[in-house]
Parts: structure tokens; C-alpha cells; sequence
């Protein structure tokens, strides 16, 4: 797995959106946002764009993902925001022509169906990473937040180091054991939306990594099912589960009419019996860990350590 050159101050970043369209007073704080951390940015049309609730129509975020990494003068690619309508444009993509020119990538949420078809077609690590237009420019992004971003797209971070959490943030076991294989996956709508599609999910000897954002406890369960019947649990080397935001009781007044997430997952993932650590402090949530995508992590589910290895 390709890793692709670390940024450094000075270096131009290509700002696009290949999922929704960007509100317009977001756009000039998004910009000063990375600015502001010595990087130029060339903004992408898609960013100007919107097609409905797309960031333009298909045609022209795929040619925009193609303009940033065909360009030598763009040295990273950060997705402005998520949305919707990353997986729409995933036929129209040269994979050829960007697996010629690996460089950072870097966002989170929609952007989870790039993540695995760049991590699996192209070969090249990309980063699960809090976006410019959504986190970047809220007032709560936290230190933690910003060093582990920085620590995964700009450091010439170590051979190996841990993923850990906040202090006050401990991780939980749901299953004991030690795993290792290559981190995967995202946004747990968006893994269960490849099954299915050229651009399936690879889970074999994997360490799944899975989040979400406002699904009801009962999408969750469906979701999750869906991946067990598919085989993608049973292929798993290890799983990650980060943060289920808002994702609660479709009646929050009749919470015993709904299974909460603690009981689905020991009555899906649990018993699949791969080691499972929880309560990963990433995704749609502050503060918020980064994630190297394509990277071999072990985890060490009985005493809550996650560690990339290469």
C-alpha cells in the first residue's frame, strides 16, 4: 500500500466537493481554514457548484477529482464536505490515471465510497479526516482534533504510533483479542452501499472501521444485518465502532420499542467473535481522531490499544 508523500507547509491543496453542494457563506471561511495552516488552496468548481443537493452534476465532480490529481502543482486533495453523491461518480472515475498519482486525500462521511475504492483499486492510503466546510471552521474544533489531523496528513509521522483517544474518552471492549490487518471502511451507510457493486467492500483480514450519523437504531440493525449476510463480518480480522451520532429510537418517547445500539451490537457483531473495540472517538463528533485508511493497525481489544504498524 502506497503512502502517499506528507504535506508540508507551503504545499497547495485542491479544495473540491465530489458529494453536496457547499453553502455559500461556508466557502471563504472554509478556505482561511486551511490557510491558516500554511497550505495554498486552489478551489475547485464543484465547491462553486450545485445541481440539487449536489455539488454540481456527475460529470463535473468526477472531472474535478480528475483535475486535482492530474495536476503536479496539487499536492493534496481535501473533500470540502460530505452530503451525498460521492458513490454516484465512482463509474466515471480514471482509477488508471489516479493510481498514477497518489497524494493525500483526505475527508470523511459521503466521501467513505472514495475512500474504498481508492484504497482498493489504487492502492494508496487516504485519510478519514474532519472536512473544511463542516468541522474545520467551528468554533469547538479542539486540539486534540487538529493534532491528529495534522499528525496523519502533515507530520512525518513514525514507522508506528497509536491511535488513542482523548483522556476523559476511554475506549470499551465488546470482544477480547488481538488483531492486526489493514484499517478499512467509514461511514456504515456507505460500506453497506457498495455491497453489491464493482466497488465492494474487501473485508477479508481486515480491521473494520464503522460509523454513522443520524440513522435510527432500526437502520442501524438493517445495516449491520446486511453486512453479516454478505459474509463481510465473518471476513473481518477485527472491528472499530466509532460514533453513532443522533443515531437513537425512530420515538424517542418509546424507547422500549426500540433495540439500543449496545444490544444490536452484542446481538450482531458479538457473536462473530473477532476482537471489537468501541466508542472510538471518530466520526461525525468533536473532538474527533483522524484516521490513516490503507494503513496495518493492531488492536489490542483487552487493553484498549490501537497501533499502526506500517
Amino acid at each position: 500500500m502506497i503512502r502517499p508523500k506528507a504535506l508540508k507547509k507551503g504545499d497547495t491543496i485542491g479544495l473540491i466537493s465530489a458529494s453536496g453542494a457547499t453553502p455559500p457563506e461556508k466557502l471563504q471561511p472554509a478556505i482561511a481554514s486551511i490557510e491558516k495552516l500554511g497550505l495554498k488552496v486552489v478551489v475547485g468548481e464543484t465547491c462553486h457548484a450545485r445541481h440539487g443537493y449536489l455539488a454540481g452534476t456527475d460529470d463535473l465532480r468526477a472531472a474535478d477529482v480528475h483535475r486535482m490529481f492530474s495536476d503536479p502543482t496539487i499536492d493534496g486533495i481535501f473533500c470540502i464536505r460530505g452530503g451525498y453523491g460521492a458513490t454516484k461518480i465512482l463509474s466515471q472515475l480514471d482509477f488508471d490515471m489516479i493510481r498514477r498519482n497518489p497524494k493525500v486525500f483526505a475527508g470523511y462521511s459521503d466521501v467513505t465510497a472514495l475512500h474504498i475504492a481508492f484504497n482498493q483499486l489504487c492502492g494508496f492510503v487516504t485519510y478519514h479526516t474532519p472536512m473544511p466546510s463542516t468541522e474545520f471552521i467551528r468554533q469547538e474544533m479542539d486540539d486534540f482534533t487538529w493534532q491528529s489531523f495534522m499528525q496523519q496528513v502533515m507530520d512525518n509521522e513514525p514507522n508506528e504510533f497509536y491511535l488513542a483517544n482523548p483522556a476523559a474518552q476511554p475506549m470499551t471492549t465488546l470482544v477480547a483479542g488481538k488483531a492486526s490487518g489493514q484499517l478499512i471502511g467509514g461511514n456504515l451507510t456507505l460500506v453497506t452501499a457498495s455491497l453489491g457493486t464493482p466497488y465492494e467492500i474487501d473485508t477479508r483480514g481486515k480491521i473494520l472501521f464503522l460509523e454513522d450519523i443520524d440513522e435510527t437504531e432500526q437502520r442501524v440493525d438493517r445495516m449491520l444485518t446486511q453486512l453479516q449476510l454478505a459474509g463481510k463480518l465473518d471476513d473481518v480480522a477485527g472491528i472499530l465502532l466509532g460514533a453513532w451520532t443522533e443515531c437513537g429510537p425512530e420515538n424517542p418517547e418509546k424507547p422500549e420499542h426500540s433495540l439500543s445500539l449496545q444490544t444490536i451490537f452484542e446481538e450482531i457483531l458479538v457473536p462473530v467473535g473477532k476482537p471489537i473495540l468501541a466508542d472510538i472517538a471518530c466520526g461525525h463528533c468533536l473532538p474527533t481522531m483522524s484516521l490513516p485508511l490503507g494503513r496495518t493497525i493492531t488492536m489490542d481489544a483487552d487493553n484498549q490499544r490501537v497501533q499502526v504498524m506500517r
